[in-house]
Protein backbone atom coordinates (compact mmCIF):
# COMPACT_ATOMS: atom_id res chain seq x y z
CA UNK A 1 0.00 0.00 0.00
CA UNK A 2 1.05 3.60 -0.93
CA UNK A 3 0.72 6.19 1.71
CA UNK A 4 1.41 9.95 0.90
CA UNK A 5 4.89 11.27 3.64
CA UNK A 6 5.35 14.58 2.15
CA UNK A 7 5.18 17.43 -0.13
CA UNK A 8 8.21 19.23 -1.78
CA UNK A 9 8.36 22.50 -0.98
CA UNK A 10 10.88 25.05 -2.14
CA UNK A 11 14.33 24.65 -2.99
CA UNK A 12 16.97 25.63 -0.21
CA UNK A 13 20.08 27.23 -0.88
CA UNK A 14 22.11 26.33 -3.79
CA UNK A 15 23.04 22.70 -3.05
CA UNK A 16 20.05 21.21 -3.55
CA UNK A 17 18.20 21.10 -0.44
CA UNK A 18 14.46 21.51 0.23
CA UNK A 19 12.19 22.36 2.06
CA UNK A 20 9.27 19.58 2.64
CA UNK A 21 5.66 19.43 4.18
CA UNK A 22 5.72 16.71 6.29
CA UNK A 23 2.87 14.67 6.24
CA UNK A 24 3.23 11.71 8.20
CA UNK A 25 3.51 10.56 11.72
CA UNK A 26 6.63 9.26 11.65
CA UNK A 27 9.27 11.19 9.73
CA UNK A 28 12.01 9.64 11.70
CA UNK A 29 11.11 6.21 9.67
CA UNK A 30 9.47 7.75 6.23
CA UNK A 31 12.02 9.98 5.28
CA UNK A 32 14.90 9.07 7.00
CA UNK A 33 18.34 8.91 4.81
CA UNK A 34 18.51 5.93 2.47
CA UNK A 35 14.42 5.51 2.21
CA UNK A 36 13.46 5.22 -1.75
CA UNK A 37 10.28 7.06 -2.11
CA UNK A 38 7.68 6.90 -5.53
CA UNK A 39 6.78 10.40 -6.62
CA UNK A 40 3.87 11.56 -7.75
CA UNK A 41 4.15 12.78 -11.01
CA UNK A 42 6.20 9.28 -11.04
CA UNK A 43 8.49 11.49 -13.71
CA UNK A 44 9.83 12.79 -11.19
CA UNK A 45 11.10 10.06 -8.68
CA UNK A 46 12.04 7.63 -7.44
CA UNK A 47 13.98 9.59 -4.95
CA UNK A 48 16.48 8.57 -2.77
CA UNK A 49 16.91 10.34 0.48
CA UNK A 50 20.52 11.47 0.90
CA UNK A 51 20.28 13.34 3.98
CA UNK A 52 17.77 15.57 5.98
CA UNK A 53 17.83 18.35 8.79
CA UNK A 54 15.62 20.63 10.42
CA UNK A 55 16.31 24.19 9.80
CA UNK A 56 13.58 27.01 11.81
CA UNK A 57 11.71 24.50 12.52
CA UNK A 58 11.37 22.91 8.43
CA UNK A 59 12.17 19.88 7.39
CA UNK A 60 14.88 19.90 4.58
CA UNK A 61 15.80 16.75 2.81
CA UNK A 62 18.51 16.16 0.05
CA UNK A 63 18.21 13.37 -2.49
CA UNK A 64 20.89 11.57 -4.15
CA UNK A 65 21.66 12.95 -7.99
CA UNK A 66 20.16 16.91 -6.61
CA UNK A 67 22.71 18.93 -6.68
CA UNK A 68 21.96 22.16 -7.19
CA UNK A 69 18.80 24.36 -6.69
CA UNK A 70 17.61 24.46 -10.00
CA UNK A 71 17.09 20.67 -10.31
CA UNK A 72 15.83 20.82 -6.60
CA UNK A 73 13.51 23.42 -7.56
CA UNK A 74 12.02 21.39 -10.53
CA UNK A 75 10.79 19.12 -7.68
CA UNK A 76 8.44 21.49 -6.23
CA UNK A 77 5.03 20.41 -5.58
CA UNK A 78 5.94 16.78 -5.97
CA UNK A 79 4.27 14.41 -3.21
CA UNK A 80 6.39 11.89 -1.83
CA UNK A 81 5.23 8.00 -1.05
CA UNK A 82 6.21 5.54 0.45
CA UNK A 83 4.94 1.86 0.40
CA UNK A 84 3.88 0.78 3.63
CA UNK A 85 2.57 -3.14 4.13
CA UNK A 86 -1.07 -3.04 4.72
CA UNK A 87 -0.73 -4.40 7.88
CA UNK A 88 1.17 -2.14 9.45
CA UNK A 89 -0.03 0.27 11.98
CA UNK A 90 1.17 3.52 13.67
CA UNK A 91 2.63 3.01 17.03
CA UNK A 92 0.68 4.86 19.13
CA UNK A 93 -3.02 3.09 19.26
CA UNK A 94 -4.88 6.62 18.77
CA UNK A 95 -3.44 7.28 15.38
CA UNK A 96 -4.51 5.80 12.17
CA UNK A 97 -3.91 5.54 8.39
CA UNK A 98 -6.25 6.79 5.87
CA UNK A 99 -6.42 3.42 4.45
CA UNK A 100 -7.75 2.33 7.98
CA UNK A 101 -10.34 4.81 8.25
CA UNK A 102 -11.54 5.02 4.42
CA UNK A 103 -15.17 3.47 4.22
CA UNK A 104 -15.77 2.99 7.47
CA UNK A 105 -19.84 3.91 8.52
CA UNK A 106 -20.27 6.73 10.73
CA UNK A 107 -22.87 6.67 13.24
CA UNK A 108 -23.96 8.71 16.04
CA UNK A 109 -23.43 7.95 20.04
CA UNK A 110 -27.09 6.80 20.01
CA UNK A 111 -26.61 5.15 16.53
CA UNK A 112 -27.55 6.78 14.12
CA UNK A 113 -26.08 6.45 10.76
CA UNK A 114 -24.42 9.62 9.14
CA UNK A 115 -22.64 8.21 6.24
CA UNK A 116 -19.53 6.45 5.28
CA UNK A 117 -15.92 8.28 5.29
CA UNK A 118 -14.88 8.71 1.92
CA UNK A 119 -11.86 10.51 1.96
CA UNK A 120 -9.40 12.30 4.82
CA UNK A 121 -8.57 15.91 4.33
CA UNK A 122 -5.19 16.69 5.77
CA UNK A 123 -5.21 20.45 6.62
CA UNK A 124 -2.65 22.95 8.22
CA UNK A 125 -4.21 22.90 11.43
CA UNK A 126 -5.93 19.23 11.79
CA UNK A 127 -7.61 16.70 9.83
CA UNK A 128 -11.13 15.87 8.22
CA UNK A 129 -13.35 13.09 7.67
CA UNK A 130 -15.34 13.41 4.61
CA UNK A 131 -18.14 11.82 4.95
CA UNK A 132 -20.69 11.08 2.28
CA UNK A 133 -24.18 10.50 3.20
CA UNK A 134 -26.53 8.72 1.76
CA UNK A 135 -28.49 11.38 0.23
CA UNK A 136 -25.30 12.01 -1.63
CA UNK A 137 -24.47 15.00 0.58
CA UNK A 138 -21.27 15.45 2.26
CA UNK A 139 -20.50 16.16 5.89
CA UNK A 140 -17.22 17.63 7.05
CA UNK A 141 -15.77 16.09 10.87
CA UNK A 142 -13.26 17.54 12.54
CA UNK A 143 -11.27 14.44 13.56
CA UNK A 144 -10.21 15.30 16.94
CA UNK A 145 -11.42 13.01 20.11
CA UNK A 146 -14.33 15.23 21.49
CA UNK A 147 -15.99 14.49 17.92
CA UNK A 148 -14.48 11.42 17.23
CA UNK A 149 -14.71 9.55 20.43
CA UNK A 150 -14.76 5.99 19.13
CA UNK A 151 -12.97 4.06 16.34
CA UNK A 152 -13.96 0.78 16.28
CA UNK A 153 -11.98 -1.23 13.01
CA UNK A 154 -13.00 -4.54 14.02
CA UNK A 155 -16.38 -3.39 13.63
CA UNK A 156 -15.77 -0.99 10.43
CA UNK A 157 -17.56 1.89 12.24
CA UNK A 158 -17.01 5.47 13.54
CA UNK A 159 -18.70 6.50 16.25
CA UNK A 160 -19.00 10.92 16.27
CA UNK A 161 -20.40 12.82 19.13
CA UNK A 162 -21.49 15.89 16.86
CA UNK A 163 -22.24 19.52 18.26
CA UNK A 164 -25.17 21.00 17.08
CA UNK A 165 -25.20 21.87 13.56
CA UNK A 166 -22.39 19.68 12.61
CA UNK A 167 -24.70 17.23 10.32
CA UNK A 168 -28.02 18.92 11.26
CA UNK A 169 -29.49 22.37 11.50
CA UNK A 170 -30.18 22.33 15.62
CA UNK A 171 -27.29 25.07 15.56
CA UNK A 172 -28.15 27.93 17.97
CA UNK A 173 -26.12 31.71 16.19
CA UNK A 174 -24.70 33.52 18.86
CA UNK A 175 -26.60 37.03 19.19
CA UNK A 176 -29.73 35.65 17.27
CA UNK A 177 -31.03 34.73 20.69
CA UNK A 178 -34.12 36.66 21.61
CA UNK A 179 -34.47 38.42 24.97
CA UNK A 180 -31.08 38.69 26.18
CA UNK A 181 -30.69 42.64 25.01
CA UNK A 182 -27.09 42.33 24.37
CA UNK A 183 -27.15 41.95 20.56
CA UNK A 184 -30.88 43.74 20.24
CA UNK A 185 -30.59 46.17 17.47
CA UNK A 186 -31.92 49.81 18.68
CA UNK A 187 -30.95 49.36 22.05
CA UNK A 188 -29.13 52.59 22.15
CA UNK A 189 -25.91 51.61 23.07
CA UNK A 190 -22.75 51.70 20.48
CA UNK A 191 -21.11 48.71 21.75
CA UNK A 192 -17.94 50.71 22.36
Amino acid sequence: MQLVVARIGRAHGIKGEVTVEVRTDEPEVRLAPGAVLATDPASAGPLTIESGRVHSGRLLLRFAGVRDRTAAEALRNTLLIAEVDPEETPEDPDEYYDHQLIDLDVVTRDGTPVGRIEEIAHLPHQDLLVVRRADGGEVLVPFVGEIVPEIDLEGQRAVIDPPPGLIDDRAEIAGSRTGSGAGDAGNGEDGA
